[in-house]
């Protein structure tokens, strides 16, 4: 059996999607997998789920190459594709709440190689960025060991990298349950620390804080240097940082096959995703220009775990407060701790939903009684082990084509996300279907689809404009493939499949697509009287509580 078939079969046997679980108080879904994220925990893992190191230290080096003015726009620009990408992929994790939806989607809706490519390319990204984050979260210990700046600090690395990978190893024990409370307090705790920084930050350029010499700056560092350095190609190059720091926005969506009621925790905590991209990136990087100057010689060096050189812990150097360096780069650590935590989940789950679905080896779809993907698991947790390469004199060059994987991985999987809903809409009007049959429809509809897409294919020219022409250096291949490599990985996995099952046909007709398969509801009168009764209900309330409820 072909894996079309296969999945065919698998989505139009009608069957529900959970069964009796031995665990009274948990429910089994898709290929075994538990049904235990409540939502406060999808809250927060949409709200701070994957802020880290891409946030708090790479954006120091895009404040350098771009200046302040282009760090704000590039991350609104940013902020808004994955607000248009997220509502559309809310929309279908409401209503198909499957084990690896990214590809599914992408399988069911726009072509089945395809479908393949942005699975795997997904899981790919997150096995490789895993051994970074514990790399990342070793060197942050250095901020204390390595006290002189001589770059050899008193614990090697090593140690740490041992220790924080048997952490994740800890935390993967308890499972998916295990993932989301983790997620919960270490995301409560990176809110509570950008919301200090954003308080603090408005009281030191208003001069507030008397051990800074500086007295007021307000705007200053806006004019000199520059809001604007390097010209489009400083302007381009910070579209790579933010990318990345906002990647891990969609697990939202992944987790919903664990979401213990996704049509209920789905929607709000897609509408959670405007308010971390609005508060979180926005107004703290708006807040870190005014008060940190993007001449700094410090941030050149920001990239990776050298939290001695993070623009937000520079913040507080600058302003001459002793205690809170210290203190932020603890909150780094942690962060940095939460995003290893979310690459083992995702690439585990993405993984595994391959594998159960023909499309990777057989035995790593096995599931144990506690619904975790074990053999995968263990699989992912070796490739951790990565991150000893950097231990080793050519360590850094190995590691460097490693992460090049992963370099344009969140612009395909988001762009296909932003298609596929696209090309769900037009089936779905097509079997005759309105938006009111729908238990979340994204709040800028097609539109905002349209949209995200054509951001992300802008963000992807940019980025090749950028590797092919760096700033204050002439074309090189090496540098090159090691921002543009994963170009080529998705053409290969595209082109190896339609080789492999000899598929010729590009895209799924439209006639083909079976808008009912895969939903976890089952009953779909009762479901249309409970959307029904839900709407009405909603009518009745007073216009703020409807305004509150669209945006939170």
């Amino acid at each position: 059996m072909g894996v079309n078939e296969k999945m065919g079969s698998d989505l139009e046997s009608g069957s529900p999607a959970s069964v009796t679980s031995p665990h009274p108080d948990i429910e089994v879904g898709e290929h075994g997998l538990k049904r235990n994220l409540k939502g406060r925990h999808m809250q927060m893992i949409a709200i701070g789920g994957s802020i880290g190191a891409g946030l708090f230290v790479g954006s120091g080096s895009a404040l350098n190459s771009g200046g302040p003015g282009s760090l704000v726009i590039d991350f609104m620009i940013i902020g808004m594709m994955l607000l248009f990408t997220v509502n559309a992929l809310g929309e279908l994790a409401a209503l198909y709440p499957v084990a690896g939806s990214f590809y599914n989607y992408s399988i069911r809706f726009i072509d089945p190689a395809w479908g393949f490519a942005m699975g795997w390319n997904y899981a790919m990204n997150w096995l490789v960025v895993l051994p970074f984050e514990l790399t990342v979260a070793g060197v942050t210990i250095a901020f204390w060991t390595d006290k002189d700046g001589s770059g050899n600090p008193s614990i090697d690395v090593g140690v740490w990298i041992t220790i924080f990978l048997v952490l994740v190893c800890a935390i993967n024990f308890f499972g998916v349950k295990g993932y989301g409370e983790v997620e919960f307090v270490l995301g409560c705790i990176k809110v509570a620390a950008v919301i200090g920084f954003i308080i603090l930050g408005v009281i030191i350029d208003c001069g507030g804080v008397p051990t800074d010499t500086r007295g007021y700056i307000g705007a200053k560092y806006w004019h000199n240097p520059a809001a604007f350095k390097n010209g489009f190609k400083g302007f381009c190059s910070v579209f790579v940082t933010a990318s990345f720091a906002f990647g891990g926005t969609e697990l939202v969506g992944l987790a919903s096959a664990e979401a213990a009621n996704p049509r209920k925790s789905i929607p709000k905590a897609t509408k959670q995703v405007f308010w971390r991209i609005a508060l979180f990136y926005v107004i703290s990087l708006f807040i870190l220009g005014l008060i940190v100057p993007s001449d700094n010689e410090s941030l050149s060096n920001a990239s990776g775990g050298n939290t001695r050189y993070s623009p937000f812990v520079l913040s507080f150097q600058l302003a001459g407060i002793k205690v809170l360096p210290s203190i932020f780069n603890a909150v780094i650590t942690i962060s940095v701790i939460s995003v290893a935590n979310s690459c083992t989940f995702a690439s585990t789950r993405t993984i595994q939903a391959l594998c159960a679905n023909g499309m990777g080896p057989a035995i790593g779809s096995k599931v144990d009684k506690k619904g975790r993907p074990w053999v995968v698991l263990i699989v992912v947790l070796l490739f951790g082990c990565l991150a000893y390469i950097n231990e080793a004199k050519d360590g850094g060059t190995i590691f460097t084509w490693l992460l090049s994987l992963s370099g344009l991985s969140n612009f395909f999987t988001w762009g296909s996300v932003c298609f596929a809903h696209i090309r769900f809409r037009k089936a779905w009007a097509a079997a005759g279907r309105t938006t009111d049959d729908l238990p979340f429809a994204a709040m800028f509809g097609t539109t905002g689809s349209w949209i995200g897409l054509a951001l992300n294919i802008l963000c992807l020219i940019a980025q090749f404009y950028v590797a092919l022409w760096p700033i204050g250096g002439k074309p090189d291949a090496e540098a090159f493939f090691e921002s543009y490599l994963a170009a080529p990985i998705v053409i290969a996995f595209f082109v190896g499949y339609k080789l492999y099952y000899r598929q010729w046909s590009i895209g799924v007709k439209l006639a083909d697509i079976d808008v009912d398969a895969g939903r976890r509801e089952v009953d779909f009168v009762a479901f249309r009287a409970e959307l029904d009764a839900e709407k009405a209900e909603r009518q009745s309330w007073p216009a703020w509580k409807r305004y509150w409820n669209f945006w939170f």
